[in-house]
Order: structure tokens, then C-alpha cells, then sequence
């Protein structure tokens, strides 16, 4: 019986010794798996700073040890129009497991169609969704000076996409340091170097929830 048992122990431990590179591989594969893609404008290109200084490459500094790499596809003046001609091939490109949308804003400073830019921006989540792609949408802001109509209009843009598409929604990333002339550039439009650390460290609390949330539970499932 003795002699049984210990045969029957020492499979076991074979089994579990043939397994562990298997776990192990796993566990590799799923932290190497977070690749996040900022489609954005001027707000995420580091506009009239060094790319080093802008809040995108700050943050993937931060993330070093966290296997969460950061493509920056935001380009400075870029309209929904451009970023969505531009999605295709990025996303055959890189792969990514989340998407971080930062855009409009330049739609509504040039009075671009609201419909339209909403179009624009729903035709992004759904390419992105179709590739179980995990969607970020960041609200933004304009001027008052475009008329209460118009820029009610335009807030409510992103908050109705987030609902009709169940993505997250992020509140305006620079309400506050764009009220702080110490923070910004003299255009008065982005935000300085010393600013990009603050949104670097917000970033890092609001899209690492985010992105952690979902490696967890993908985890969970598989």
C-alpha cells in the first residue's frame, strides 16, 4: 500500500513539475499583453515641448516595470477625420489590447459638424471594438466663446458615445491645469512641461485602473 502511494506521489510531482514552465509562460504572456494606443492630438504629441517632456512618454517611464508598453499615435492638429482614415493601419500595425481616444477638439475649434465629428468617433470605437480592442474615451473641452448651443452640443458628444457603446469616459484631463497660467504655454491652448508631469501622474491612476481592471479579469477568464 506504502509502495503504491509513493509511486502514485511521485507522478504527481512529475505532472506538476512538467506544468510549472507551462504556468510560467502564461503568466508571461499575459503581463506582456497591454499595449496601450493613444490616438490623440497636439494635447498627447507633447506639442512645442520634447517628446521626452510630453505626458505619454512620462507615463510609459512609469509603467517600465508593469509590461504595459505605449504606442503614441497622436499627432499634433490632428482632426477625427485624419485619426479615423490613419485607425486601420495603426491598429493592423501595433495590435493593441486598448485604445485611448483623445480627439474633437480640434473639430470644434475649426466648427466642424457635430454630427459629423460624433460619426467620426463612433466609426473609431466600432473598428476598435471589432477587434475586442478595450476603448477609452477622453471628454474635451472647447471655448465658450463658440456659443452656449454649440458647446453644450459638443459636450454632450462624448458622454452620449461612452453610453451608446459602453466605453470609459474620462473627464476633460486638463480642466484644471488649463485654468492655471503657470501650466501652460503662451498659446494659452496646451499645457508645459512642468504640466505634463501632473497629467503623466493622473494618467497613470485613471488609465492604470483602467487597464489593470481588465488584465485581471481577462486573467480570471482564460
Amino acid at each position: 500500500m506504502i509502495v503504491k502511494f509513493t509511486k502514485l506521489f511521485k507522478a504527481k510531482i512529475k505532472i506538476y513539475i512538467l506544468l510549472i514552465p507551462i504556468l510560467l509562460l502564461s503568466d508571461q504572456l499575459w503581463a506582456k499583453e497591454s499595449k496601450l494606443l493613444i490616438l490623440g492630438d497636439s494635447l498627447s504629441a507633447a506639442y512645442g515641448i520634447s517628446q521626452a517632456e510630453g505626458w505619454v512618454s512620462l507615463l510609459q517611464d512609469m509603467w517600465s516595470n508593469e509590461s504595459i508598453s505605449i504606442i503614441n499615435g497622436a499627432i499634433s492638429g490632428e482632426t477625427t477625420d485624419g485619426a479615423l482614415a490613419r485607425l486601420p493601419r495603426l491598429l493592423e500595425q501595433h495590435k493593441p489590447s486598448h485604445i485611448y481616444i483623445e480627439l474633437g477638439g480640434n473639430d470644434g475649434l475649426q466648427g466642424h459638424p457635430l454630427d459629423k465629428m460624433q460619426r467620426n468617433l463612433a466609426q473609431i470605437i466600432q473598428l476598435a471594438q471589432k477587434e475586442d480592442i478595450i476603448v477609452i474615451l477622453q471628454a474635451m473641452r472647447i471655448p465658450p466663446n463658440y456659443g452656449k448651443r454649440y458647446t453644450d452640443m459638443f459636450n454632450q458628444s462624448y458622454s452620449s458615445l461612452a453610453q451608446e457603446y459602453a466605453v470609459n469616459l474620462l473627464p476633460f484631463f486638463i480642466e484644471d491645469i488649463a485654468t492655471d497660467s503657470s501650466l501652460m504655454q503662451k498659446d494659452g491652448i496646451h499645457p508645459n512641461a512642468q504640466a505634463q508631469k501632473l497629467i503623466a501622474i493622473d494618467m497613470q491612476d485613471k488609465l492604470g485602473k483602467i487597464i489593470f481592471t481588465s488584465r485581471t479579469i481577462d486573467k480570471q477568464l482564460n
